[in-house]
């Protein structure tokens, strides 16, 4: 049995001093580097990264981290297509995406993650097709990790994913994943869109203003059926943002979703002052406003 304060095996610290805890952030990165260790260490760093704040610039600076991170994402490469992707391995690499959102989160790492093109190595979970369980939690934390690079508002971010694929495979999770998908797909293309640079590249030719906005409205007609009042929430703002492009101002007053000038539809925005006023603003933008003797009252304020 151990004498209070003594050093544990395997601990550092001397004798009579606090010892450092076996599950220590440095000690399970380093255990990331050992093919026999990492499993369990990636299952406990995924679930107590939110206790290490200066987590993401360990695993950043770790020698062989970023490498064994991403030798766990290509290795499932060969179990998408055909697809054949366990609920085991779909868990082991979602804990490795977690760790790569936890460096796309943090201040200090986002623009190395960035600069090393890491997204490109999620690309692949963003192109599936399968809607079973482990493909669908793969999709939504690959978005995780993309949704965390655009929240903090930097154009470097939005000039790099619009030098990729990043609107297609959006727009894919947005019309065949989940409604949490859907959301996360849809707040990142949001977030494209409310920088200058993702809005002037949308509204650049009419066929991708036309692939987004077909998108968004084949949301609103789901949404009849499965209503969500989150994922309305993104498209409205999405629709809003869009008005403020002249020519796509024009277009979306032949092809806005009827059901936003529906007050039955939109009643479920009744507590959210925030998004009635983004979809009165929207209405008055495109005509539909309480200005035009034939649009219909919205039931919000008016926008402040």
């Amino acid at each position: 049995m151990s004498m209070p304060g003594a050093t544990k095996p395997g601990a550092t610290g001397a004798p009579g001093q606090p010892n450092m805890s076996v599950n220590a952030p440095e000690q399970l990165v380093l255990d990331l580097t050992d093919p026999s260790t990492r499993e369990n260490a990636l299952l406990d760093l995924s679930k107590k990264r939110e206790a290490f704040p200066d987590l993401a610039p360990i695993l950043w600076y770790s020698f062989g981290v970023i490498p064994a991170l991403l030798q766990e994402i290509i290795s499932i490469y060969p179990l998408l297509s055909p697809p054949s992707l366990t609920a085991h391995a779909s868990n082991r690499v979602c804990n490795a995406l977690a760790l790569l959102q936890c460096v796309a989160s943090h201040p200090d790492t986002r623009a190395l993650f960035l600069h090393a093109h890491i997204p490109l190595f999620l690309y692949p979970f963003l192109n599936t097709v399968s809607k079973t369980r482990p493909f669908e939690y793969l999709r939504l934390t690959s978005l995780g990790v993309i949704g965390a690079l655009v929240k903090v508002d930097d154009t470097d971010v939005i000039n790099f994913l619009l030098s990729t694929e990043i609107i297609p495979l959006c727009l894919r999770a947005m019309e065949m994943g989940s409604e949490l998908s859907k959301t996360v797909a849809t707040f990142i293309v949001q977030k494209i869109l409310l920088d200058e640079v993702g809005l002037n590249y949308i509204c650049a030719t009419a066929e991708r203003f036309f692939a987004v906005g077909a998108v968004l409205g084949s949301m609103v007609q789901m949404l009849t059926e499965q209503p969500s009042v989150r994922l309305l929430k993104h498209i409205i703002r999405c629709y809003l943002r869009l008005s403020d492009n002249p020519r796509a101002r024009e277009a979306l007053r032949q092809c806005l979703p009827e059901q936003l000038r529906d007050p039955l539809f939109t009643a479920c925005l009744k507590d959210d002052v925030t998004t009635r006023r983004w979809l009165a603003q929207l209405l008055m933008n495109v005509g539909h406003g309480p200005g035009n003797a034939n649009a219909p009252q919205t039931g919000g304020p008016p926008p402040g």
